[in-house]
């Protein structure tokens, strides 16, 4: 007796879903063990490849294609959704360096774009218009996807300095906003919901947190906090995943739907490594980036200066090499008592010896003014200890800042207290007032990075702008010096759980 062939069920349908996130203009691909690993050539190839073997492929980006290349600030942006349009993701969120060159630039750039950009969080306040769409369903072989973006609260805070422009600040509101669209779309039949987050990593398994089952997200695939996994953390049943950072790796689900539930039935993630030995070249999009760096090329290749060996800048929440020779050169240049020079704006790990106009402006692309503040010693130990708070050695995104020359603090997490806090071999004096710089950024987000307001530091002097571009002092100061050095000499010293 013949049994008969089980019938496949019509109602379980593959799908698979990449994902990449904090690309930061990574687009050319670098030598290493006698191999090209990343570049948007080879991932472009490897998206294609996997487009052409599997059935049902969906490509998504988590935020902040932005920031990081000469090609990139060179073109305000421009030149990476040209090179986007090539690699042609199915949807995209917006990241906290979108908003890098403004909200208006943006949505200049997002009509560049061929392929959606959805973010829930950024509206106008006047009318309460979203500036975006909030989420975007996908149909693709009888299956309805359905994404939505929510944005970091670091890019919420770049956005404070535009006042028509309105956030979701709390993972609450955010959660809130998200149950509002499930609710509305799970009428139309959704299979799969998927959040594209940029909040980091810590966050996303809050907000999974706040999830209800009704709601049917399915997925977190996230950004921000440029972590590499292994496997996904399952929060509340969601798989939270990211791809790292730049186009070195991309996030593969292989799933299997089910569409009679709307509910995943299976599925497998992995991270995929992007090198020549796994990955075709993609030559039209290779051709593109060579266009765009030639011009830049020209522009660039000149060199600044020559330092006595390569500066390091491994991590931003230590003090470094390069941010001690940074932080000194503003604190010398502008003449005040101190400069807090954000850690995050130093955006490569090492530089030189030889440095090239490109190379500084891809290790410091921000061009923002600075400015004088004066604060009392009993201020700066306040807004010292707020960037020393136990979230900046959790792996969560936090201003850190690095001190010039003359300021020493030493610090214990265990008990959180400062063991020594000297000024010029000084102890700080808590009654006298310091002159201290700052970027506009973080001038302008006070409250975020040292829980103090202008308001408050305006009790002590009046506060000004003293430069319009830090960059432009930076470069100029390099340029005027050969064999600069620079150590790490304990202005930082923690001693951490």
């Amino acid at each position: 007796m013949k049994h008969k062939e089980k019938k496949p069920d019509k109602n379980l349908k593959k799908l698979t879903l990449l994902h990449s996130n904090d690309m930061h203009g990574d687009f050319l691909a670098e030598k290493a063990d006698d191999k090209l690993i990343g570049g948007v050539s080879l991932l472009s190839g490897y998206v294609s490849k996997v487009r052409h073997e599997e059935e049902n492929v969906l490509y998504a980006i988590a935020g902040d294609m932005f920031r990081g290349s000469v090609i990139d600030s060179e073109f305000h942006g421009i030149s990476t959704i040209q090179i986007m349009n090539m690699l042609a993701p199915d949807i995209v969120t917006v990241g906290n360096h979108e908003v890098d060159y403004g909200v208006a630039h943006l949505l200049f750039l997002e009509k560049c774009a061929d392929f959606p950009i959805i973010n829930a969080n950024l509206y106008i306040k006047t009318n309460h218009t979203r500036l975006f769409d909030p989420c975007k369903v996908i149909e693709i072989n009888g299956m309805k996807v359905l994404f939505i973006g929510i944005l970091t609260e670091a890019a919420l805070a770049q956005c404070k300095m535009d006042k028509m422009i309105g956030t979701f600040i709390t993972l609450e509101d955010a959660a809130n906003e998200i149950g509002r669209i499930c609710n509305t779309y799970n009428a139309i039949d959704v299979d799969l919901t998927v959040l594209l987050t940029h909040i980091g990593f810590e966050e996303d398994q809050k907000l999974a947190e706040l999830m209800q089952p009704a709601w049917g997200v399915d997925l977190i695939i996230g950004g921000h906090s440029h972590t590499f996994l292994e496997e996904p953390c399952v929060v509340n049943g969601i798989p939270i995943v990211q791809a790292g950072t730049g186009t070195d790796q991309i996030g593969r689900f292989d799933l299997v739907v089910d569409t009679s539930k709307n509910c995943i039935e299976s599925y497998k993630w992995e991270p995929i490594p992007i090198s020549d030995k796994t990955c075709p070249r993609d030559l039209a999009i290779e051709d593109i980036i060579l266009n765009y760096k030639n011009t830049t090329d020209e522009k660039y290749g000149r060199i600044i200066t020559k330092f006595v060996r390569k500066l390091t800048h491994p991590s931003r929440y230590q003090e470094t090499e390069l941010g001690n020779l940074f932080a000194d050169i503003m604190k010398d240049a502008l003449g005040v008592d101190i400069f807090l020079l954000a850690s995050g704006s130093v955006r490569l790990k090492e530089l030189g010896p030889v440095v090239t106009k490109g190379d500084f402006d891809a290790t410091f692309p921000y061009d923002d003014a600075a400015f004088v503040t004066y604060w009392t010693g009993a201020q700066l130990k306040h807004g010292i200890l707020r960037m020393l708070r136990d979230e900046a050695f959790e792996g969560k995104h936090t201003e850190f800042y690095q001190l010039s020359k003359g300021l020493e603090v030493e610090y214990d997490q265990k008990t959180h207290s400062v063991l020594k806090f000297d000024f010029e071999g000084e102890p700080i004096d808590d009654e006298k007032i310091y002159s201290v710089g700052m970027q506009e950024y973080h001038f302008k987000n006070l409250p975020d990075s040292f829980d103090l307001t202008q308001e408050e530091l305006k009790k002590n002097h009046s506060l000004r702008a003293v430069a319009t571009s830090c960059s432009q002092v930076l470069e100029e100061m390099l340029q005027n010096g050969l064999h600069q050095d620079a150590v790490v000499e304990d202005r930082i010293k923690l001693h951490l759980i």
